[in-house]
Order: structure tokens, then sequence, then C-alpha cells
């Protein structure tokens, strides 16, 4: 009984991101804590070189004025000495403010002011560069520190560091001042802002995200036993770093757990990265799982007849019987052995191919999960669940328990949290991982949390009798159409994502006659598709204007159209007429967030004339849109876009499961 109280004394006292950190390195100074692939190598860090390196940059930070409450602003892809400088800024008490590494510099410079940010730390020449162009409009900001110093021998502003230089003032420090830094730790309070993440901006301007060390080792630890992960597993870090997810899942559970986190050498070299670490634990939103099922079904269109009806033959077994002997269900003799022979020639090497032979359990979340794509991965022996969660409540407030996995819901809630449901279906949330406060929006904080302590989601959603939370969609994006059917746009543009041709959808129909529907084909998986047809095309425009891609893309909604019809809540809304847009829809173009939402107001009104089309009854429009390319320059793009209809079904009896 006293070893219990013992250990949970202990855990209480590790109530902050450095506390937590420099008891891994007493108690497994020589495990694994961080790996990075570098010039191909995989290089190893372990617990006592991590505390050691951000005890070095925290004391680089104080030697360069760096106090007690101070923002430093962290931009670059996923590196362990960005990951230090974060847990260094935490050890002084300073604030973390995570930016999108792929955001263009105005969009930085909002954040920047907004933050009030004196520091910034950041991975390399671009990031520099950006820093250079917007210095004038940030009066605040002091000193900015890089990582990798290619590109940037003949810079020589005074306000430019070197992170090795960082580190060389902050030995110098520990020399001068060696009690500093543990000093600075035990002033620390678990209620003091750990982190702030601002908001993906899909409606207004973002808003920075106050959370507290408490609220986010709370979900570190809930998550960690809900799915009993330990120091021995090993996750690949490769999604943004200013995105809530990476944060709880490559940061606060790496440090509550003490689990490995792998950093991979590049974007363009994650897949490969992927194979080689094997990770045990997984995460990822939609859209990467379903590009990765893009890459499979492209390699099978390419394979030999014999490989494809073998693909198709244990495909087709995964989907009767997969999922269920995943969950230790009760699965026929037959469907074992046929199972066991596809898990010999087809899953097992699907899943080595994905880089998922050694997943344990694997998470989606950030936008709903099409059901399709969600049963595939799972058919295949892929432990994959859902999640529901917002920035408000450090990534999730609803997780999926093992062997109750349903497709069309996020799960129950999670440990410690609570949910309920206002009288319009909004989801209501309260529990120890939410926000602090939104800073320097005490107006926003106020409308957000009502009366009783419960965080106003946005979403509207409701509980199935078994206690699962169902998604519907934004409240605000819920309508209806004229004749009284419902309207959930989200809900219908994931079922038609689940098509491999099919990257972006955006749909329309609140107060009107019927819904329609913008689409953006996936230029890999249509080319891929129009070659092997001897289709020639000059691009991503002429690709998108063919016939032929008309006819592919309207087989897609027609059956969607059926399997709404089959849905007494959405039969009404199937999609009656089409377009597919002469680009793709960009970010920087201000068309999606930094986390790849779509900005459905801002596409509505840049449009417009678009739309009118849809329900004008027109079979053309002609388009002119201005695009902005990575390096900034900017051009015109136009083209006359057909308008097609879509065959829509009369309401069905929903099938059998």
């Amino acid at each position: 009984m006293s070893d219990a109280r013992g250990t949970a004394a202990d855990a209480a006292s590790l109530d902050t991101f450095p506390r937590l950190l420099m008891q891994h390195a007493r108690q497994r100074p020589s495990r694994p804590a961080m790996r990075e692939k570098e010039y191909g190598i995989w290089q190893t860090y372990t617990w006592a070189e991590v505390a050691d390196k951000v005890r070095a940059i925290a004391g680089g930070l104080a030697e360069l004025g760096f106090r007690r409450g101070d923002r430093l602003a962290v931009v670059g892809d996923n590196r362990p000495r960005l990951y230090w400088s974060v847990a260094a800024c935490q050890c002084l008490g300073g604030i973390p403010v995570m930016m999108y590494q792929d955001a263009v510099a105005q969009e930085m410079a909002y954040v920047m002011q907004d933050a009030e940010i004196r520091f910034a730390c950041v991975e390399d020449q671009e990031q520099v560069d950006k820093m250079l162009e917007i210095q004038g409009g940030l009066p605040l900001l002091e000193h900015v520190i890089y990582d990798d110093a290619r590109g940037l021998r003949h810079y020589d502003q005074p306000f430019l560091h070197a992170l090795d230089e960082l580190v060389a003032l902050g030995k110098a420090h520990a020399g001068a001042h060696p009690d500093f830094i543990d000093r600075e730790i035990d002033k620390g309070s678990p209620d003091d802002v750990s982190v702030m993440l601002y908001t993906s901006g899909t409606t207004g301007k973002p808003k920075g995200v106050c959370q507290s060390h408490s609220a986010f080792i709370a979900a570190a630890r809930g998550g960690c036993s809900f799915d009993k992960l330990s120091d021995q597993d090993d996750i690949l870090s490769y999604l943004p770093m200013a995105w809530v997810g990476d944060h709880l899942f490559s940061y606060a559970q790496a440090l509550v757990a003490g689990f490995t986190i792998n950093c991979p050498e590049s974007g363009e070299t994650v897949m490969n990265d992927l194979r080689e670490i094997g990770p045990t634990y997984y995460f990822a939103p939609p859209r990467v799982f379903e590009n990765l099922l893009t890459q499979v079904m492209i390699r099978m269109e390419d394979a030999s007849p014999i490989k494809r009806r073998l693909f198709q033959h244990f495909m087709d077994v995964a989907k009767r019987c997969g999922a269920d002997i995943l969950d230790g269900k009760g699965v026929s003799g037959g469907d074992r052995l046929q199972y066991w022979l596809g898990k010999l020639f087809i899953y097992g090497p699907l899943k080595n191919v994905l880089g998922m032979s050694r997943v344990r359990v694997a998470y989606t979340a950030g936008a709903a999960i099409g059901p399709d794509l969600f049963r595939f991965y799972r058919s295949i022996g892929i432990n994959l669940k859902q999640l529901y969660g917002q920035t408000e409540t450090c990534a999730y407030v609803c997780l999926q328990p093992d062997g109750q996995i349903k497709l069309d819901s996020v799960g129950t809630p999670a440990p410690n949290v609570e949910v309920k449901l206002a009288d319009n279906g909004e989801i209501l949330v309260r529990g120890p991982m939410l926000l602090k406060a939104y800073y320097k929006r005490p107006d926003a904080t106020a409308e957000s949390i009502n009366a009783e302590g419960y965080f106003m989601t946005g979403d509207a959603g409701f509980f199935d009798e078994d206690g699962h939370l169902k998604i519907i969609d934004r409240a605000k994006d819920v309508g209806k159409l004229t004749g009284g059917g419902m309207f959930a746009p989200n809900y219908i543009e994931n079922k038609l994502k689940f098509f491999q041709h099919i990257k972006e959808v955006v749909c329309f129909g609140n107060q009107r006659d019927y819904v329609t529907a913008f689409v953006n084909i996936d230029l890999e998986a249509v080319g891929n598709w129009a070659e092997r047809k001897g289709m020639a095309y000059a691009g991503y425009t002429d690709l998108a204007s063919q016939p032929q891609v008309y006819e592919l893309i309207r087989e897609c909604i027609e059956q969607v159209n059926a399997d709404l019809a089959s849905d007494p809540n959405m039969s009404e809304s199937q999609i009656k007429r089409f377009l597919v847009l002469h680009k793709e829809l960009d970010a920087d173009d201000g068309e999606l967030t930094r986390t790849r939402k779509v900005r459905r107001n801002f596409v509505a009104e840049k449009y417009a004339v678009l739309i009118d089309a849809l329900y004008g009854g027109k079979t053309s429009q002609y388009i002119e849109t201005q695009v902005t390319y990575e390096d900034g320059r900017s051009n015109k793009v136009s083209a006359e876009l057909v308008i097609a209809d879509a065959k829509t079904f009369p309401p069905q009896p929903r099938k059998a499961a």
C-alpha cells in the first residue's frame, strides 16, 4: 500500500513537462528518447542526452535575456532540436508558440504580433528569410535562432544566432550559474501555461489557445492509460508541430510514458522512414490514410491480372471478417483459414509496404474519416481508431475502446471527461484538459465556456444506444434544404473522398432546392488512370476538363447518391449537379487552413459565380482565378468549366449491415 501511495505521490509531483523530462533522465538515462534520420542514417539521443541538450538551450536563452512568461515562436519540420527548444522554453517558465512551417510570411506575422513574440527558434534558411521579411512589422522581436546553418553563412544580422552558438552560451551560463535551471524548473506550477497553439482559422482569424501543463499532462496520462502505452513504444513524428495532435502524441505522451519519438529525414522520405522504424503507435489525419490507400490502388491497377484477382479475392475476405477477427469476435473456421492465407499473401506484405507491421494502435482525427476507408484498414488487421477533440481540449474528448469500434462513431467519452448535448444538439465538454484561455481574448473565452464550465465545441452530434458519440457536422454548417431535408455537407464530402480519384469536395445546399458540389480530382490517381487509357493531358486544368474524367467523377457521385438514398436522414441530400474545379484548393490561396480544412465560407464567396451557375441551370461557366506559388509568385488560371448532372435515386430502405 505504501508503494502505491509513493507511486501516486511521485506522479503528482511530476506535474510539469520539465519535471517529467528530468525524471526520465534519472530513471532511464540510456533509453532512446528521440531518433532523427540525417543523411540516411538514424541518430539516437538518450533521455540523459536530451536533458543535457535542453538544459544547454535553456541556459543560452537565459543568457540572451529570456524571461519567465516570454513567448518563443518555434517554426520548422519535426526536428529533435526544435522539440528541445520547446522543453527549454518551458524550463524557464516561458510559453512556446508553434507555427506552421508552410505558412507564408504574412500569416506568421499575424501570429507573432498577436502572441507578442520576442524570441523565435526556426529550422533553416527558408524560415529565417520569412523572419527577415516581416521583421519590420515586429518591433518586439529581438532574437532569431536557427537550427540548420546551410545557406546562412553570409547572413550577418546581429539578432541571428545559430542554435550551436546558443548551446555554447548555455554551457558557459551553466558554469557561472550551476543551479539556475533547476531553480527555474522548481518555480514552475502545473497551472502555468505550457504551450500556445493557434486554431486553424476556418471561420476567422486564428486564436491563441493557452493550455496549462496540468491540462496536457492530464490528457496525455488519460490516453496512455487508455491504450496501455509504455516506454517500449515508438512513434513517427511527422505531422506539423503546430498541430495539437502532434503536441499531444509526439510531445506530451512521450514525456508521460517515456516512449521514443522518431523524426523523419524530410517530408518526401516519410514513407521510407515509416517502414524502417516500424512504429508501434501511429497517428495521422484522414487525408494521410486516404493518400496511402490511393497509392495502394494505383499499384494494384498496374499489377498483373492474376495479382489483381488475388488481391480482390482476399480483400473481399477481409471485408467480410477482418474487423471481427481484430476485435476478437466469433468467426467461422473457413473464414479464419481464408483470412490466415490472406494475411500470408496480401495483408502482411501490404502492412509492411505501409510501414504498419508493428502498429499496435493507430489513431485518426482532425476530420471525419469515411466508413469505407476506416473499414479497409481495420479489415487488414490495423487497429485504427477514431478520436474526437479540438485544440481547446488537448486534441481529444472521446476515444474508441478496443473491441467496441463503430465505423460511424468517435467512441465514448474519455476517462475523466464529461460530454453532454445541448438542446440544439451541440456537443458540450468539461474536464481537466480544457483550455486555460484564449490569449488576450477574454471575450472569446467567455463565449466558448458556459456558466457550468462546459466548453461549447460548435459541433453537432448525438449519442447512440451504446453511448457512442456520432458527429453530424459543424453545428453552423448543418442546414436544411428548402424541402425540409437535412443538409450536412461534411458527411457527404467524406463519402466522396473515399474514392481514390477524388481529393477534395465542397458541397452546397443550405436553403437550396438541391445539393451541388465542387470536386478536386487527385492528380496522381486520375493521371495514372488517364495514362493507362492513353489519354494525353497538359496538366491539372487540362486533365480536370476531360469528358472521360467527368464521367469517372459522375460514377463516384452516383454511387454516393445511391448510398444516401438508403439513409432516411440524408436521402434528400443527394448531389444533383457538380463541376470539377480547374485548380486544386490550396492553403496558399486561402481556400484551406494549414491543417487542410476547407474554409467553406471563403470558398463560397470566392467562387460565387460558379455556385450561381450550378443553381442557374447553366451547362458551363468561365472562371479566372489568381493562384499563389510556393515561392510567393502569383499567376492567373482560367478555364471554361463544364457543369454536369448526376443521377439521383428515390429513398430506399436501409440495407442490413
